[in-house]
């Protein structure tokens, strides 16, 4: 598929794509673990802050999120730095983009590690506890291993809806392979043989996806009985 000459920058911008949403996802991962942590804590202003950044975020689109939080946070930025006497700052669409996807699904990945916790027995943190270990080590060594076989369900549904929501950096001006699609589409006058193209790709991209994250729960699931009704 010679898509007109264009493959090789369509290629291109499908690696900035990847690497969007990888970072996104990292991002999105420790502040889903944050989140997921406040909410179950003890302080009611951590669960307050928890409950009121998931339930704002959760409820205003993605595409009304990017260019609020994107243009929104260059003018809170810009007017601070002017406060302070320093010069202009111009935000890189690059990490404007991976901030902003990640902050947005860190929001839902905060339910997703919230409901995997609680799906941790409970005894076995009370029974860390009984033997002196402190609340973080017994978060890290015994809650989250095991709650990762009850988190990939979730975690790989929100990764698939990542990878396409990565097409949204195109509209602050990233390079990604949405918007080189477009620049070619608009030149050759072929749009339907890009978009077509791309759609392809993301396809792909999220049947790669369910094979590797379905392979990983299955081998997380070994010795745990499954029951089938």
């Amino acid at each position: 598929m010679n898509l007109y000459g264009y493959w090789p920058a369509i290629f291109e911008g499908l690696g900035l794509t990847l690497r969007v949403s990888a970072l996104s996802l990292l991002v999105a991962s420790l502040l889903g673990i944050a989140g997921a942590s406040a909410k179950l804590s003890s302080s009611r202003a951590l669960r307050w802050s928890a409950n009121g950044y998931t339930t704002l975020i959760r409820g205003m689109p993605e595409l009304v999120l990017m260019l609020l939080i994107f243009y929104g946070g260059q003018i809170a930025i810009n007017r601070l730095a002017e406060a302070q006497g320093w010069g202009y700052i111009d935000i890189p669409p690059f990490l404007a983009g991976v901030l902003t996807i990640g902050f947005i699904f860190g929001a839902y990945l905060t339910e997703t590690f919230r409901g995997a916790i609680l799906a941790v027995p409970k005894g076995q943190t009370e029974a860390a506890l009984a033997c002196a270990m402190s609340p973080a080590l017994t978060l890290w060594r015994i809650v989250l291993p095991q709650m990762v076989r009850h988190a990939i369900p979730g975690f790989a549904n929100n990764w698939l809806i990542m990878i396409k929501a990565s097409a949204l950096v195109s509209i602050i001006g990233l390079d990604d392979m949405v918007h080189r699609a477009g620049l070619a589409a608009a030149t050759t006058r072929a749009p339907f043989t890009f978009y077509l193209a791309i759609a392809l790709i993301y396809l792909t991209l999220s049947s790669v996806s369910i094979f590797i994250l379905s392979r990983l729960e299955a081998r997380y699931s070994l010795g745990v009985k499954q029951v089938r009704f």
